[in-house]
C-alpha cells in the first residue's frame, strides 16, 4: 500500500517501488519505476530524479502543488531555515523561538552555510552533524528542527518531504544522575534542620518532580488547600530579550508542553509544611512579589549539597530521583507519566526511571525466595 501524498508503495517481495511521470516528445505521459530496500531510500531517489532531469515535483508526488510556487533551486538552506525561524516567532512562545534560535546558531549555521537546498538529503544531514561534539539530546534537537525547517519547505513550496533517519537515543542509567538513599537521608535531615521556604522549596521538588522553572514561577494561587492540590500553570526562565534594553529578561510562560499543565496531589504534611511559611500578600511561593530567579535557586541546591559533601548535583537530579523513589515504592507508571507532565509512558520510562541496585536485588531476592519454596515441595531438588 502507498503512503498518502507519494506515489511510493511496498512490493510483495519486500522490495519499496517508487514510480515518476515522464513526458515523451510527442506529449505521450508514461510512468517509470525505481526500486530500493525502504521507503526513505526510494523517496530519496525520486527527489534526487526530480532534481537532475529538472522535472516539476508533480511529476512524482501524488499531492498536488496547486498554488505553491517551488523552491527556487539556488536556494540556500540556512536562507530557508532562517525563514522558518521568522514564522515561528509569529507564531510560537517568545521562549520557543529563542531556544530554537541558539540551536541554529550554535549547530546548524556554520555547518550549513554553503548548502544549497537542493543538496539536502539524509546522508547529507547525518555526515554533517556526526561533527558535531553535543549530547544525544541536543542532536535529537538539532535533527527535529531541520525536520521542521523541510516540512515547512513541503508546506509553503511544494517541495515533498525527505524521510530523515533520527536514532533512537538509548539511555544510559549510568549517564542520568539520582542521589542515592545515603545522599538523600543526610539532604532531609539537612532541609529539616533550620527550615526556610528555600529548604521547603527544595523539598516540594524532592516530593513532587517539579522542575526548576515550575517551583521558581509556583504561586500561591496554584495551591488548592482544600483539595490539597498543585497545579502546574506556569514555568519561568531567563533569556535573551526582546526590546534591546537588556541582555536577557526573566520571562513567565505557559509550561513546557500542554500535558506539562498537570495536577500533582501534596500530602497533608508538605501542605502543611508550605503554609507556615506563607505570609500576608505573598504571591509567590518562593518570593513575595516576583518569580524566583532560577540561577539563583540552583546556586542554594548547591550550596546545601556542599553541607552535607555530596556531589554538585544539577538541579534536575531532584526530578530525577523522586521518579526512582515512586517507582521503588510501587506506583504505576502511568500515574508517575501524568505527574511529571509527560506525553507518554514511555518518556517516563526510558529516560527518568532508573531502577537502583537496591531495587533489583529486592527483586532477585524475592526470585531467589520463591525458588526456595519450590524447592521446600520438592524433595529431589538440590
Amino acid at each position: 500500500m502507498s503512503r498518502r501524498g507519494d506515489n511510493i508503495r511496498r512490493r510483495a517481495d519486500g522490495r519499496w517501488e517508487g514510480r515518476y511521470r515522464i513526458v515523451s516528445e510527442n506529449g505521450e505521459k508514461r510512468y517509470r519505476s525505481i526500486y530500493g530496500k525502504s521507503y526513505g531510500e526510494v523517496k530519496e531517489k525520486l527527489i534526487s530524479i526530480a532534481y537532475a532531469e529538472h522535472r516539476p515535483i508533480s511529476d512524482y508526488h501524488d499531492r498536488p502543488a496547486a498554488g505553491k510556487e517551488g523552491v527556487p533551486d539556488n536556494i540556500n538552506f540556512c536562507s530557508l531555515m532562517e525563514e522558518w525561524l521568522g514564522k515561528i516567532e509569529r507564531t510560537r512562545k517568545y521562549s520557543t523561538y529563542v531556544k530554537y534560535k541558539n540551536l541554529y546558531q550554535c549547530h546548524i549555521q556554520n555547518l550549513f552555510s554553503n548548502d544549497k537546498f537542493t543538496q539536502i538529503t539524509n546522508n547529507h544531514i547525518q555526515n554533517k552533524i556526526s561533527v558535531l561534539d553535543i549530547s544525544d539530546s541536543t542532536r535529537q534537537s538539532v535533527l527535529a528542527i531541520i525536520k521542521q525547517t523541510l516540512r515547512y519547505a513541503e508546506d509553503r513550496y511544494g517541495y515533498p518531504m525527505i524521510s530523515i533517519t533520527s536514532k533512537a537515543v538509548v539511555q544510559n542509567p549510568h549517564s542520568v544522575e539520582i542521589m542515592n538513599r545515603t545522599e538523600q537521608a543526610k539532604l532531609m535531615q539537612f532541609l529539616h534542620n533550620n527550615m526556610d521556604i528555600s529548604k521547603a522549596g527544595i523539598f516540594l521538588c524532592l516530593s513532587t518532580g517539579l522542575r526548576l522553572g515550575e517551583v521558581c514561577a509556583l504561586k500561591w494561587e496554584d495551591i488548592d488547600i482544600e483539595q490539597k492540590i498543585l497545579h502546574v500553570n506556569r514555568t519561568v526562565q531567563r533569556i535573551e530579550s526582546k526590546d534591546g534594553f537588556q541582555k536577557t529578561v526573566l520571562l513567565e510562560t505557559p509550561p513546557k508542553s500542554f500535558f506539562s499543565n498537570r495536577e500533582i496531589p501534596i500530602s497533608d504534611g508538605l501542605l502543611l509544611l508550605l503554609t507556615n511559611f506563607r505570609k500576608t500578600g505573598q504571591g509567590y511561593v518562593l518570593r513575595t512579589s516576583k518569580p524566583m530567579e532560577p540561577r539563583t535557586y540552583q546556586n542554594h541546591f548547591k550550596r546545601y549539597l556542599q553541607s552535607i559533601n555530596a556531589p554538585s548535583y544539577n538541579f534536575h537530579t531532584l526530578r530525577h530521583t523522586f521518579a526512582t523513589n515512586c517507582i521503588d515504592n510501587g506506583m504505576d507508571i502511568k500515574s508517575l507519566s501524568e505527574i511529571l507532565g509527560h506525553s507518554d509512558v514511555q518518556i517516563t520510562l526510558n529516560r527518568y526511571v532508573h531502577p537502583s541496585m537496591d531495587t533489583k536485588r529486592k527483586y532477585i531476592n524475592a526470585l531467589l525466595a520463591d525458588y526456595g519454596q519450590l524447592c521446600g515441595q520438592n524433595p529431589g531438588c538440590a
